[in-house]
């Protein structure tokens, strides 16, 4: 059950795609002066050095972050992501890597707050390590709670603000996940139906993918969807050959944006000719 350590995938291609998406989606939200909270379902270590052995043991971040650090005409959204990156990186050289609650406490202003869930123990600690290691502001909007999120966010719902959003990545190691993604969603919007709904999804060989997505875009609310493949599925029938996002009621800006970085990103990322996107949305 508690296997999965996301410092193995930190700054691989999934992460290059969701947390430039989430950086898109915090800038939005800052243009408005009223508070909002941000919800982490799924909140892992929070900050993960790329030179530890967890990260170089499978080393993804090679097949991600590094193959676009230096690459050239960069659309504006990557140029955005890698901001945030090199902001842990004063020195110039990405060792450290933001995972999703870092990213947010750097974007939230005083009257902003962060709700973080992590069931592992081990990154529960760490995580609450690290938090202690930030100053009084940032321990004074970040509250960590070491439950399930898919339960936990439904008394967070709706925010005091009336401004929100929710990001659910949890690793599918478990097949329930993908139900209980769904069911979190839905049970979410019922709560707060104007909040931001972000969710993460392998592409891997499963069945559950397929009706994760399906059951997702039958969803009566504004929602965008974007996948994207780096290369063909394993003859195995293993590994991850992509990832997607699933925004419900995304900032209307994302789309375009995406659409100028998609392209980009699959050229960049591709480890084989079957690399690829998609891109969809629902106004409603």
């Amino acid at each position: 059950m508690f296997s999965y350590r996301h410092a193995f995938h930190a700054g691989n291609h999934a992460d290059v795609l969701k947390h430039a998406i989430f950086i898109h989606i915090l800038d939005y939200f800052n243009q408005k002066d009223a508070p909002y909270w941000v919800v982490d379902t799924h909140a892992g270590a929070g900050l993960y050095d790329l030179r530890s052995d967890w990260a170089t043991t499978n080393g993804e971040f090679i097949d991600g972050l590094d193959r676009i650090l230096q690459a050239p005409d960069m659309p504006p959204m990557i140029e955005r992501y890698l901001e945030e990156v090199h902001a842990f990186n004063p020195d110039g050289v990405a060792n450290f890597y933001p995972g999703s609650p870092w990213l947010a406490l750097r974007a939230l202003r005083e009257r902003d707050r962060l709700r973080l869930f992590e069931m592992h123990p081990s990154e529960a600690e760490v995580l609450r390590h690290n938090l202690a290691q930030l100053g009084r502001t940032a321990q004074r909007q970040a509250t960590l709670y070491e439950a399930d999120g898919f339960e936990g966010i439904k008394a967070q719902l709706p925010p005091p603000s009336r401004r929100g959003m929710v990001i659910m990545d949890p690793s599918y190691e478990d097949k329930h996940d993908y139900r209980k993604t769904l069911q979190a969603v839905n049970e979410g919007l019922k709560r707060f139906a104007t909040g931001c709904f972000i969710v993460w999804y392998p592409l891997v060989q499963r069945l559950e993918v397929q009706e994760l997505t399906r059951a997702l875009e039958r969803l009566q609310a504004p929602w965008l969807h974007v996948s994207l493949t780096v290369r063909k599925p394993g003859d195995d029938g293993h590994g991850l050959h992509g990832s997607g996002m699933f925004i419900v009621n995304p900032p209307w800006t994302l789309h375009a944006d995406l659409a100028r970085t998609m392209p980009w990103l699959r050229e960049k990322l591709a480890q084989d000719d079957r690399a690829g996107y998609t891109l969809k949305q629902n106004k409603k």
